[in-house]
């Protein structure tokens, strides 16, 4: 139940929504809980299907910023020499626009969250609930990098940009800029702006340097990857050309993540279907909401690895949960021929990680689905020479092929080297080709090689996997007896009429941020056990297969 200040918070917003156009047809804004905070519920039936409408005018996108009167001329000089990237604009506006006295945004600045689920506000203690994971160590070195960003350039700036605006007595803490990333990153949307709206007054045949539509991993954000966020459209005309942009959208950003979503959004370019030219629409996906049902939309098909970095929250069996396994870098150059290896593994464009999904396990030897039996996941014929014969296991083979072929470039013997080198200029000399295409490099590997040596090294990659997970926070069978516990004294508080109190918590005893991690790293081991079991039966079956 919201209290006096949430609510009286909630109606200054709703009237500065109101004033700056955007209007609320179908739903209502209403607060869920501490944990999630504000949410979207639908209210009255809606013949269009449309919830919400939001002008563009409203969002805040690094071009707002740049065009901001007030933080944009020192950003837009900055952002011209190349010392400032999108993502850092949008960030430094929040920060500074939160410390504002005279903020136009502060209806919906207040009405943000100010503490966060993700491991960069864990403490101490809950944060070693994570150890052992991919992500402790994320966290850890972000929280580190974003620490350094704030000490080298945003207080400074910030502080500065203050002073100018009247307020030489604000001062700019760390977790005022730690606030201002976790807002971008858990409610900025990748926005498809129409062209027109973004460049009204440049020339249609001006091109534009952009960059890829930003995918967020935890590998991107632990090696601070962050490009450009500009991204056009180039298969259609300039004309009617949209350029994707990330930024916030008050109102449609209250909007919680579900499995099952009840709404999509929209950009409505000419007001055609919401009324509102250049605008923002949350319309239903289909699915009937009768009375007041939460309307949630879909955050992508994500793990709970990336669901608690980014987001703060995690979702119990969840279906797109995956596994990162990897070959450190640094080790290559410790093995036999590493060079030699390293060119057949550049000219394959090998992958030293592989993204091992649930749904693979379905296809596999110990498949807990109905799921059809697939075919084969070879990209290339058998066999060159006749001696190497196709595995009876093949369809059942959940690994992908790109990651065992740098497996087998890795544990390769000398003599398989010779013989890798001997098909690949038979292959040149006799096709004329002047260089071997990726497939033939990773037949002729697979040729030489077999599957046993490959999968072996999976096998240990794995071991390895499950050994720094338990050793981090014990057994999947002790995690899942301390959510069993959790759910125990849940059940309990409940009853005894303590929910109403437990703010933040699952329990009296156990935080939500332990028990994310908890469901979290318990994930971790059961996919782990379950792929190394796929792995060793495939090396039995490799080994008996003389493969």
């Amino acid at each position: 139940m919201a209290t006096g200040l949430e609510a009286a918070k909630l109606e200054l917003f709703l009237q500065w929504l109101n004033v700056n156009g955007a209007e609320l047809r179908g739903c209502k804004i209403k607060y869920c809980n501490s944990s999630k905070g504000f949410g979207i519920f639908s209210s009255d039936d809606v013949a269009d299907g449309i919830f919400l409408v939001v002008p563009l005018d409203l969002a805040i996108t690094p071009m707002r910023v740049l065009e901001d009167p007030f933080i944009g001329p020192e950003c837009r000089s900055m952002f011209e020499e190349g010392q400032v990237d999108d993502r850092f604009l949008m960030m430094l506006f929040l920060t500074v626009e939160r410390l504002r006295k005279n903020s136009t945004w502060k209806p919906y600045l207040d009405m943000l969250p100010n503490e966060f689920g993700n491991p960069l506000w864990f403490t101490d203690d809950e944060l070693l609930e994570l150890k052992g994971t991919t992500l402790h160590r994320a966290a850890e070195l972000q929280k580190k990098n974003l620490k350094s960003l704030f000490d080298d350039k945003v207080k400074k700036l910030a502080e500065r940009l203050l002073i100018l605006d009247g307020n030489p007595e604000s001062e700019v803490r760390f977790e005022d800029f730690l606030w201002a990333n976790s807002i971008f990153w858990t409610r900025a949307l990748n926005i498809p702006f129409p062209r027109s709206y973004v460049f009204p007054q440049i020339q249609l045949e001006k091109d534009i340097t952009i960059s890829d539509a930003p995918v967020e991993s935890t590998e991107n954000l632990v090696n601070g990857e962050n490009g450009k966020i500009l991204q056009t459209n180039n298969s259609a005309s300039q004309e009617g050309e949209t350029i994707w942009v990330e930024g916030l959208v008050p109102g449609i950003d209250f909007c919680n993540h579900g499995l099952n979503p009840a709404a999509t959004w929209e950009v409505d370019e000419t007001g055609s279907l919401s009324g509102t030219p250049f605008s923002m629409y949350l319309s239903s996906a289909g699915n009937i909401l009768q009375g007041e049902k939460e309307i949630s939309i879909s955050y992508g098909d994500k793990g709970n690895e990336e669901l608690l970095y980014l987001y703060g929250f995690v979702m119990e069996e969840n279906p797109h949960d995956y596994l990162m396994v990897h070959y450190p870098m640094e080790a290559i150059s410790d093995i036999p021929f590493s060079e030699t290896k390293m060119q057949l593994l550049e000219a394959q464009k090998g992958e030293l990680r592989c993204l091992l999904t649930r749904n693979l396990l379905d296809k596999g030897f110990f498949s807990e689905s109905n799921f059809p039996e697939g075919t084969s996941n070879k990209g290339f014929n058998y066999s060159w020479s006749g001696n190497r014969k196709m595995p009876s296991y093949i369809n059942k083979l959940v690994f992908p092929e790109e990651f065992l072929s740098t497996l087998r470039t890795i544990t390769m013997k000398e003599n398989e080297l010779y013989q890798v080198s001997s098909l690949l200029e038979e292959l040149v000399g006799s096709g004329g080709k002047t260089q071997p295409s990726e497939t033939d490099v990773r037949t002729a590997i697979w040729e030489a090689c077999g599957d046993s040596n490959a999968l072996q090294l999976l096998v240990d990659l794995l071991n390895m996997k499950m050994m720094e997970l338990e050793e981090g926070s014990g057994t999947e069978e002790s995690d899942a007896k301390l959510l069993e516990i959790a759910q125990n004294e849940k059940r309990q508080d409940i009853s005894s009429g303590e929910n109403e109190i437990l703010d933040g918590k699952i329990s009296l005893t156990t935080s939500r941020n332990r028990w994310a991690s908890i469901v979290y790293r318990k994930g971790q081991k059961e996919l782990t056990r379950r792929f190394v079991k796929e792995a060793e039966h495939a090396l039995h079956l490799a080994l008996s297969e003389s493969n």
